[in-house]
Order: C-alpha cells, then structure tokens, then sequence
C-alpha cells in the first residue's frame, strides 16, 4: 500500500469517526479487521491491499492525533476559510483538511507541498474540483502562514 492509499484510508477512517463517534483505536481495529477490510475492497480499490506495518503506524498517529487535535486543527480550517462558516464545509472535505494540516504540523516525514497536493487530490476526487481548488485556497494560506515568521525574521 502506498502512502497516498494509506492516507485515504486514515481520511475514511477520520471520516467514519464523525458518525460513529468512537473512539480512535476502536475505528482504526473495527475498520482494519480482515473479515470488515475485505468487504469494503468491493467497493472502494483502496481497500484491495491491506496497509504495511508502517502505514499502520502512520495511519494510527494520525487517525488519533486528528481525532485529539480536532478543536485546534477545525480553529486553523475557520481562520484561513475567510467568509465561509466552518459548519458550511462537507464533513469530508473538512476531514481532509484536518488530515492534511495536522501532517503539516506534526508528522515530520510529509512535506508540506505534499500533504496539500494530496488534500487537493482527495477532495477533488470526493467532492469535486471547486472543492479541491477551495481546499488548495485554505491550505496554501496556511503552509504560507507557517513561513512568514521566519522571512520576517531573516528581514
């Protein structure tokens, strides 16, 4: 499994939480068991491979650090969305962006570009291209912000 399919399954597994209201171990266990996984292969391809060892441990940090983080990762999605309410935002399309900027922030191995680009991919392919150019639009204004103290700096 690649980490672009590890990181859609984490965004479903993100996703799922929001109906289920479980907790981040009991998603990532109930979605991940064989029997479960391999039904949901017959209707999503990115469930056909099951993930490596290292795409769990990817997918549980983040699945738990997005479901911990949610309040500061949803006040980061309201400050950059400007004139749109954060409740206006598909619960998907929000899940993604919250994945996305919690990468940024703490998984050191993601590129910044990368965790964008791959936010833009999977809202397009969810929700359509305005969402993806919508998601680039508030996460471009976040990575940026993330830079400007440091060129103020160098000033």
């Amino acid at each position: 499994m690649t980490r672009a399919n590890a990181r859609e399954l984490a965004v479903h597994l993100i996703y799922g939480r929001v109906f289920t209201g479980e907790e981040p171990e009991q998603v990532v266990t109930t979605r991940l068991d064989k029997e479960y996984y391999e039904k949901l292969a017959e209707e999503n391809e990115v469930y056909t491979e099951r993930p490596s060892r290292a795409q769990l441990r990817y997918i549980d940090t983040v699945v738990a650090g997005v479901a911990n983080r949610e309040e500061e990762l949803n006040a980061q999605i309201q400050k950059y969305s400007v004139s749109w309410d954060i409740s206006r935002i598909s619960r998907l399309t929000r899940c993604v962006m919250q994945l996305a900027i919690f990468e940024i922030l703490y998984v050191e191995d993601v590129p910044t570009g990368v965790a964008i680009s791959e936010a833009v991919r999977l809202a397009k392919k969810y929700d359509g291209d305005d969402t993806g150019a919508f998601v680039n639009g508030i996460l471009g204004a976040f990575g940026r912000s993330l830079n400007a103290p440091a060129a103020e700096e160098a000033e």
